[in-house]
């Protein structure tokens, strides 16, 4: 018998006698999907009971974006250190895990590959099962973290610098995509714009605090595609329209501090009335009363306010994570690998990511 054999099958043994026992499942989650280290420690009855965050923002900070080799690097540096340092704090030792999980996508391959590797690994010396999660699907469930989770279904609107996303949760791996950004993720367009006035990197949540110091309608920028019908997103007109109009306002190549927050605050008012926007249609068209918001973007204030009050319109409930949930982390990734695992499924021992993975080709559990 070949030794993935032997691995599979005591792994196998593993989960099954632990679920007929219904003992707590505790589960290191590893997040190395971009440009930070997540490592989080989820237990099936107490919650999340350790958890860890290196940024490599300093790292990327000079070339104004991600280098997804400089992320790999340095993930292959940190992973193990913080893998140890999680448990360490948490009082655990390796075999006090009954399972890993680890992003397997989307995200940068190199990136993903070095979770993945050490995940698999790890599960496999320790004779334990392991998981590829999608890292989305994380996103989504973090809202799950917090004391007062949702129930579905719900509507979930998963905004990130990678994606910008409106589906319809009937339950975890029952997901539909209603509609989605067809080029820049609103995130994406937010760091962008950021670049475009000179912020330090990241450029999103720069561009947000710029903002508060703007004045409103000073400009009023396009909500793109909110007179068409259907549920899909497009912010690449916008961000030209904040281009054309730095260019407008600039005098010799420089732009008044003023002018920069109130072009900041009006970008962000047309952001966040577009996704109220397509919010609010997604709730009509699904006959649905609960909202959750996920990913970076989450995080953002002015969203959050006046997604509450669209909401509080119709009678419904928004939900979200804390925003150190709200960008990528461990916590995510050991919440949603804990639920796949407690229902039966595991990977075999192949080390398999996916750059590219479509939420609803996920299983139901």
């Amino acid at each position: 018998m070949r030794i993935w054999d032997i691995y599979k099958f005591l792994a196998s043994l593993a989960l099954i006698a632990m679920l007929a026992r219904r003992e707590s499942l505790k589960v290191l989650g590893i997040e190395t999907s971009c440009d930070e280290t997540g490592i989080a420690v989820y237990d099936s009855d107490r919650g999340l009971i350790g958890e860890g965050l290196y940024s490599q923002v300093e790292i990327h900070e000079k070339f104004g974006g991600v280098i997804p080799e400089l992320a790999s690097r340095d993930h292959i540096r940190k992973t193990l250190p913080l893998i140890n340092q999680v448990l360490g704090e948490s009082g655990l030792s390796k075999t006090d895990l009954d399972g890993i999980a680890y992003t397997a996508g989307p995200g940068l391959v190199g990136a993903l590959l070095v979770g993945a590797s050490v995940g698999r690994s790890m599960a496999m010396g320790l004779e334990i099962p392991a998981i590829g999660v999608h890292h989305m699907e994380g996103h989504l469930l973090a809202p799950m973290l917090e004391s007062d989770p949702p129930d579905f279904p719900f509507v979930a609107l998963l905004v990130s610098g990678g994606h910008t996303q409106l589906v319809k949760v009937d339950g975890i791996g029952k997901y539909e995509i209603l509609g989605e950004s067809l080029d820049d993720a609103a995130g994406e367009a937010f760091d962008k714009v950021g670049k475009m006035l000179g912020l330090p990197y990241p450029g999103g949540p720069n561009v947000a605090r710029l903002a508060t110091r703007g004045v409103g309608e000073v400009f009023k920028f396009p909500r793109p595609m909110v007179n068409r019908p259907g549920l899909d997103f497009s912010f690449s007109g916008l961000k030209t329209s904040v281009r054309n109009t730095i260019a407008e306002h600039s005098i010799d190549g420089n732009l008044d501090t003023q002018v920069a927050a109130n072009i900041a605050k009006g970008f962000e008012d047309a952001v966040v009335a577009t996704l109220s926007i397509k919010c609010k249609r997604a709730l009509e068209y699904t006959g649905l009363s609960t909202l959750i918001i996920a990913g970076g973007v989450s995080a953002n204030v002015q969203l959050r306010e006046v997604l509450d009050a669209t909401v509080a319109k119709i009678q419904g409930s928004l939900f979200y994570a804390q925003p150190k949930y709200c960008t990528d982390n461990g916590a995510m990734i050991a919440y949603a690998g804990c639920q796949r695992l407690m229902a039966g499924e595991k990977n075999d021992l192949s080390i398999e990511v996916r750059p590219r993975w479509s939420l609803e080709s996920l299983a139901a559990i």
